[in-house]
């Protein structure tokens, strides 16, 4: 059987330059073209742009973005395989505050694994793969170890129309290995859990809103600590922690609105007893 290339049809030095690279490191041989330039039939898959896309007549095509190759990965190394079609991908998720993934398809293959750089990433990651994969039903399993990590992965993903399942840990914990690994991810991918009913179904509790303030000081060296409305929209996916740690330095410096008596902006939300619901 001849050799399969990728063709990468792209204008944009940013993304071709990526695109390199990441197909080099992985030995796989590409061939450069400009949108609208024929492409020969030794040719498997194209990438390219979104905004290139209506000049690219091929039938099998990937659109790549600058920064975020994980899902580009995948597509091309299926159809490099022949394999044109995935029926259903399971995405696993270890959470932490660098939560380790894991993604299966109908064969229970193991087709990408990695670490996000954030809870709030596992919703990009997710979101990349509707796109890439919109004939493939995606399912979620988040593992329930690390909680304020795992409610925010949640709340990120409670955007997101997919099935989303909550998976004991105890029955996928690999001997000998540390939390937040791709392996655990993978298990937990593995293994069916609870279906989630919804954000109304989420437990946010006064434990993990405090765990979630300690975090925002340690992110901010000591300068500041988020209130405690706003860690609980964060944990409820209304925003990132990034964006909650960047309105409370604006609050702190005169740029927002005046932080009430119990330190946060606005009406004071009160914290119910642990183990409550916010």
């Amino acid at each position: 059987m001849s050799e399969r290339w990728v063709g990468l049809v792209t204008r944009d030095p940013l993304l071709y330059g990526e695109l390199a690279l990441y197909f080099r490191e992985r030995r796989i041989p590409t061939l450069s073209f400009l949108p609208g330039a024929r492409i020969p039939e030794r040719v498997a898959v194209v990438v390219t742009s979104a905004a290139e896309l209506p000049e690219v007549a091929f039938p099998h095509t990937v659109v790549a973005q600058p920064g975020d190759l994980t899902t580009v990965g995948v597509a091309v190394r299926e159809a490099l395989r022949g394999r044109t079609r995935i029926r259903t991908l399971v995405l696993g998720v270890d959470p932490g505050p660098r939560p380790g993934f894991a993604l299966l398809d109908d064969r229970r293959a193991c087709l990408t694994q990695g670490t996000a750089e954030g809870p709030e990433n596992v919703a990009q990651l997710a979101r990349r793969l509707r796109e890439d994969f919109p004939a493939a039903p995606l399912t979620i399993r988040v593992g329930n170890g690390d909680p304020p990590s795992q409610a925010r992965i949640l709340g990120a993903l409670a955007a997101l129309d997919c099935p989303v399942e909550l998976v004991d840990e105890v029955r996928t914990t690999l001997p000998g290995r540390r939390q937040n690994d791709p392996l655990a991810a993978k298990a937990i991918a593995a293994t069916p859990g609870r279906r989630v009913a919804g954000p109304s179904a989420w437990r946010i509790t006064r434990g993990a809103v405090a765990n979630l303030q300690r975090i925002s000081r340690e992110a901010s060296g000591g300068r500041l600590t988020i209130s405690r409305s706003l860690a609980a929209s964060v944990l409820r996916g209304n925003l990132p922690l990034g964006e909650a740690i960047r309105l409370t330095e604006r609050t702190h410096s005169g740029a927002g609105p005046p932080r009430s008596r119990a330190g946060g902006s606005g009406t004071p939300v009160p914290v119910p007893p642990a183990g409550d619901n916010l």
